[in-house]
């Protein structure tokens, strides 16, 4: 880019380099829309209850076998300037929400696709901006009409969430098995501050058990820690007791500084043998004083305290992270000791059961710890059984989508039936506010319309079926007051009973699309340092 030439014979000046394109005019929009075109074509079909896998071959020779909107997009290396919007659009997305990924992905698309049309025909960017957010704004307030309040406990309806969630990923072949264990996970973590209901997706664990089969799956209402035992003849069951967390180490404390103790006579090194035993004996007493049967230490432990201890009958994990200690104290209500001398009975946290699971892997013997705390542990683990491999990694992925999904139903309590009742409903909505515009803004209106229009379509497509047919055969459920008729689980135009969606979710997937298709508008003109 530089100034033209203003006749003295000097050279233009280059404000930016000789490789740098710029491209201007509807070479613009033909970028922006194709390039948006092409990331919602990707993930079209992998969209929906009959949708199927992408394989993503890496550069470092690994496969993922996903079809979750989130994954595949964090695995693509996308260069182009309205790919990465969309990237962008998909993290804020899975970071906001946890699911609705693709749906929100492909609505993005669709307006953009919607968009290229009319701007080839000459309307104006802003205008086009200026209707759809119109356009949203009626969608928004069809939402808010369609939405249906659920309680908390209301475990049935959470359990549609979940199972909705779920569906079209490898974790719906566990069924109700697995979203009442997503709903039972949400129920035990859940929580009150000031009033209000606090679910924190954080505090469910997963884990994979690498043996059985996914009906193996369970809820543990606290922890499963994986360690290797020093010694064997811990106990593998204890019943309800008290557990002491401790994050200092339990042996004879070290000198910072070399030091040397002179030692004349086999009378002193056994007088300094036995000083050295009584102070074990000491550190050992003061943990089987307090009635703790379940030690746990984000340190060391001298072997001669761990024999002591297990002796005694306790069951000690020694050398545990300090992340693992502190959801131990948090989950039993225990204080975490930073000195052995402040351990007191008050201190102690209860725990329900303690049970040690032993499986034999494929190099070594595993041992597994489940520790529960009850209903109210405020950490729980999903167990996920099957193999311990990319399978068992996609089935995670898919309880995680049901998690946030039930997590956002409790916090909100507003849920909205599914197969994309809401999305044709909001377009025949959109369709007829459009109809009391006078200016080019209703063409905006209407394209979005049309765009809403594309979730349904594409839930219909990826069945096998008939898009135009059964698209206005849902129109005309619609218009004559059949708000519950959506697409099927086989695809077909039918009553939706049990598929239910978190209102959250799906408000929030129609504004980020919407800023996403609004702010790529605004483009006028593409300036490329690497001059493609």
């Amino acid at each position: 880019m530089a100034q033209p030439n203003d006749g003295s014979g000097r050279a233009p000046v280059a404000i930016v380099r000789p490789t740098t394109s710029v491209t201007s005019g509807p070479a613009v929009t033909q970028k922006l829309v194709s390039a948006s075109v092409a990331f919602g074509d990707l993930l079209k079909g992998t969209f929906g209850p009959n949708g199927l896998d992408k394989m993503m071959y890496k550069t470092s020779g690994d496969t993922a076998v996903t079809n979750d909107g989130a994954k595949i997009v964090a695995e693509l290396l996308v260069k182009h300037p309205a790919a990465k919007a969309f990237v962008q659009l998909a993290e804020s997305q899975e970071n906001a929400c946890g699911d609705g990924v693709t749906g929100c992905l492909i609505l993005a698309s669709e307006l953009m696709r919607e968009a290229g049309r009319l701007l080839e025909k000459g309307l104006h960017p802003l205008l086009l901006v200026e209707g759809y957010q119109a356009a949203l704004q009626t969608t928004l307030e069809t939402l808010d009409l369609r939405v249906d309040t659920i309680s908390p406990t209301e475990i049935e309806r959470l359990v549609w969430v979940a199972k909705t969630a779920m569906t079209g990923t490898s974790a719906e072949s566990g069924g109700e098995h697995l979203a009442r264990c997503v709903v039972n996970a949400a129920q035990t973590v859940a929580g009150e501050s000031q009033g209000v209901l606090h679910v924190r997706t954080q505090d469910v664990r997963m884990t994979k058990k690498g043996v059985g089969s996914l009906a193996d799956t369970e809820l543990v209402q606290g922890l499963i820690l994986e360690r290797r035992f020093e010694l064997d003849r811990m106990p593998r069951h204890l019943p309800s007791g008290r557990v002491a967390v401790l994050s200092c180490p339990i042996a004879v404390e070290q000198s910072s500084r070399e030091s040397e103790i002179e030692i004349s006579s086999p009378d002193q090194w056994a007088a300094f043998m036995d000083a050295e035993e009584a102070l074990l004996n000491k550190k050992a007493e003061q943990i089987l004083s307090t009635g703790a049967t379940v030690v746990v230490c984000a340190e060391e432990i001298d072997a001669r305290i761990l024999h002591t201890l297990v002796d005694a009958g306790l069951f000690v994990l020694g050398g545990l992270e300090r992340s693992g200690a502190e959801d131990v104290a948090k989950a039993s209500s225990a204080r975490m000791i930073d000195h052995l001398d402040d351990l007191e009975v008050d201190t102690l946290g209860y725990f329900v059961s303690m049970r040690v699971e032993t499986l034999e892997g494929d190099e070594a013997r595993r041992e597994r710890v489940h520790l529960d705390f009850g209903p109210n542990a405020g950490i729980a683990t999903v167990d996920v059984g099957g193999g311990d491999g990319v399978a068992s990694e996609e089935i995670i992925r898919g309880l995680y989508d049901a998690l946030c999904s039930v997590t956002s139903a409790m916090e909100t309590g507003e849920v909205l039936l599914g197969g994309g009742t809401l999305y044709i409903a909001a377009s025949l909505a959109v369709k007829d506010a459009a109809e009391e515009r006078s200016g080019r803004e209703r063409l905006a209106m209407e394209a979005f319309a049309r765009a809403l229009e594309s979730i349904p379509s594409t839930l219909i497509s990826n069945s096998g079926n008939d898009q135009l047919d059964r698209l206005l055969e849902l129109r005309a459920q619609h218009r004559q007051g059949h708000s519950e008729f959506g697409v099927t689980q086989t695809g077909l135009c039918g009553p939706i009973v049990d598929a239910w969606a978190s209102a959250e979710t799906l408000a929030h997937a129609l504004e980020a699309a919407c800023d996403t298709a609004c702010g790529l508008l605004r483009v006028d003109q593409v300036i490329s340092a690497r001059g493609d």
